[in-house]
């Protein structure tokens, strides 16, 4: 059978040759109709001129050199004549050839250095890069178009020692190989010191002939030139055991890498293509687009970047990627974006997908941050698995986009860097970049569907915009009856009255009580009226000046019908969806009860209460997701004003929370859960709500 196989694999083989013969033959063929016959396959040896030369753009491209007088008289001439010799004196042609191909190539390199103002140096590599053209037999006019185009397309821009080029190199491996970056900086073998020769021949260096007619043909068919960034990617990482084992000196290192790609044989070229596919699609799309200018024109390269890449700390994502990448559906780069500006900052306005890291902490309370950190990283893991737009394998790092503020971000970043994390970026511009992204394209006004991208944090949904709904972002539902979650943290948020420090980790749907839009209309930033966090001049269920706080304890009537169900407001499907086991873990919780929450129509839900040194939180069970709750209800601990419970069922308590002011209670909610040992229950609630409000009066 297996003879059977190769016999009609190869049958297939010639068919798509003949096809791409006679395709070439009909002329007018372009580089689509090629790919779509080869489909990667390496070329047949007689077509290649005709493919490169297609792949290059340079078919029916006239002479460049006619106009040329043929002199070859520059100051570096005898250089270009000995290295263009040895080229000659390594191919196999007849004798009689080798004296006008060495015409042919040094007549190429002289007229190219003369227009385009540019000093030959052995070191450039370019006799590597013509070698490759020299095998397919071109005219000399060809030779020199087809050259021309490789130089401008696909060699970079700065392609020398400490180039730009090999810094990004760099934060393209730190992102997909944090471990070997690391181990290779601490080496000091930076990018240059081993792949200079590997960018600036395209591999024809190191490689036999065939395999780089191999790597050429699927590279120019690619027409992407940043794909070579993944070859060299790959052939490190196929190295990696080997460099990260080895004990040898510096010097033997870099000399190992250097000639890595020496071993590739034919028969890789597939596999090696296939992986930098992979990785390339796992690699954000601002790598390619804020680096354009690397590639191309010297014109266009004119516009000077300012960004210093040398000092980059890690990939930086365009803010436009960040917003598109977790919209689009199936396979792609999606991101988890952590905001790391202060409190006060991202409860003004933030991305609504956002999760909140306050980078403070890392100095102010290491060990606060580390359960944060941690805490950062199963919410990001929750997301995945329940298909939030908020979810993504790739880290990205929001600040304010001042410098002088994002100096505690920074740090942040570094650490997660330190610890080998993979797929870690930073949101280029910041805020301010997002901001000014969203003005750009809501230019025709909020009903283009850009409003629901910033969110502010607050205790009440009426303070910006009451007439939000439970859509979510693209209008649809996941499928499985839970829309689109929307990732959320606040911490540490700090009051003047009162230190409290918050960690709220949550997955928030879109309309869930804390989060309010900011219609796109408002100013930016308006952070008097989009701030809305606790503090001590504005606070749920505050006593008014001069009246003492109410609360009490006591049994409750048969006849007391104060009944506002407020757990009734609002759609499970619209609640925050977490996991029960990180919640109950967390330090800030000082009880859990386990309890039913109990409804007015009497259905009850297994939930479990838990108290925090400010607030209550009821967890509602979801029986098809064993392991995680909704986020049934929010309450400030200052807010209840009354606790009481059945005669007849003394398990049976019920919370009121309300305002207290002159003219007497205003209740505004009543929840009912029945719990297990009550009394020992509701004696903890009404010692730790002794706490806040003698906090208040002091």
């Amino acid at each position: 059978m297996e003879p059977l196989k190769q016999s009609a694999e190869a049958i297939r083989e010639i068919a798509k040759e003949k096809d791409l013969a006679d395709a070439l033959e009909e002329g007018g063929c372009d580089l689509e109709t090629v790919r779509n016959i080869i489909q990667g396959r390496q070329l047949p040896t007689d077509l290649r001129a005709k493919v490169w030369k297609i792949a290059l753009n340079v078919v029916g491209k006239g002479d460049s050199l006619a106009s040329w007088d043929g002199s070859l008289d520059l100051p570096e001439q005898s250089i270009i004549h000995k290295d263009c010799q040895e080229l000659v004196d390594q191919l196999s042609v007849p004798e009689e050839e080798k004296s006008v191909l060495l015409l042919d190539i040094e007549s190429v390199i002289t007229f190219y250095c003369k227009s385009r103002n540019v000093k030959y140096s052995s070191c450039l590599g370019w006799i590597y890069l013509l070698k490759p053209l020299v095998h397919l037999h071109l005219t000399r006019s060809d030779l020199y178009n087809c050259f021309y185009a490789i130089m401008n397309k696909f060699i970079p821009r700065d392609c020398f020692m400490k180039g730009r080029p090999f810094h990004l190199f760099r934060l393209l491996l730190q992102y997909h190989e944090p471990e070997l970056c690391s181990f290779l900086d601490t080496k000091k073998m930076t990018p240059d010191s081993y792949a200079l020769n590997w960018l600036g021949s395209l591999f024809s260096y190191y490689c036999s002939a065939e395999v780089t007619q191999a790597i050429w043909d699927g590279y120019l068919q690619q027409a992407d030139p940043f794909f070579i960034y993944f070859l060299m990617l790959i052939i490190l990482v196929n190295a990696k055991d080997v460099i990260i084992a080895q004990e040898s000196d510096k010097e033997e290192m870099i000399k190992f890498l250097e000639t890595s790609p020496a071993n590739l044989d034919l028969e890789d070229i597939e596999d090696l293509f296939s992986l930098a596919q992979y990785y390339c699609s796992k690699t954000p799309a601002s790598f390619r687009k804020d680096n354009n200018s690397l590639f191309g024109s010297s014109l266009l390269g004119l516009k000077d970047d300012d960004t210093d890449l040398s000092q980059a700390l890690c990939l930086a994502v365009s803010v436009s990627e960040i917003l598109q990448a977790n919209q689009q559906q199936g396979e792609g780069v999606r991101f988890f974006v952590v905001d790391c500006r202060p409190a006060e900052q991202y409860n003004a306005g933030h991305l609504s997908t956002a999760f909140h890291l306050d980078s403070d902490l890392m100095l102010q309370n290491p060990s606060e941050f580390a359960q944060s950190v941690k805490s950062l990283l199963e919410a990001q893991k929750q997301s995945i698995e329940s298909g939030s737009i908020a979810g993504g394998e790739h880290l990205c790092f929001m600040g304010s986009g001042r410098e002088e503020e994002d100096m505690y971000m920074n740090m942040v970043l570094a650490h997660f860097l330190q610890k080998n994390k993979e797929y870690v970026s930073i949101a280029k511009g910041g805020f301010m970049a997002l901001q000014q992204h969203l003005a750009d394209i809501n230019v025709e006004g909020p009903e283009n569907g850009y409003g629901h991208w910033i969110a502010s944090t607050s205790g009440s949904r009426s303070s910006i915009n009451s007439s939000v709904d439970g859509d979510s972002p693209n209008g649809s539902s996941d499928g499985k009856g839970v829309k689109s979650l929307v990732n959320k943290m606040t911490v540490a948020l700090k009051t003047k009255s009162v230190n409290v420090k918050e960690k709220v980790i949550s997955f928030i749907e879109n309309t869930s009580t804390p989060v309010d839009r900011i219609p796109f209309n408002i100013p930016w930033p308006d952070r008097a009226s989009l701030e809305r966090h606790v503090s001590s001049s504005d606070r749920v269920g505050k006593p008014y000046r001069g009246v003492k706080p109410v609360f009490s304890i006591g049994d409750e009537e048969e006849y007391d019908t104060d009944e506002i169900d407020s757990s009734s407001m609002s759609d499970d499907d619209r609640k925050e969806v977490v996991n029960i086991q990180t919640w109950t873990n967390k330090p800030d919780v000082k009880y859990n009860f386990p309890c039913n929450e109990v409804k007015e129509n009497g259905h009850m839900f297994p939930s479990h209460l838990l108290v925090t040194a400010t607030h209550m939180y009821c967890l509602r069970e979801i029986p098809s997701r064993k392991g995680l709750a909704y986020i049934q209800s929010r309450q400030a601990l200052n807010s209840v004003v009354k606790i009481t419970s059945k005669k007849k069922h003394p398990e049976l308590i019920t919370f009121k929370y309300g305002n207290s002011n002159t003219s007497g209670i205003e209740i505004l909610a009543v929840e009912r859960y029945l719990i297990p040992n009550a009394g020992d229950a509701t004696k903890a609630i009404k010692q730790q709500i002794m706490k806040v409000l003698d906090a208040l009066e002091s």
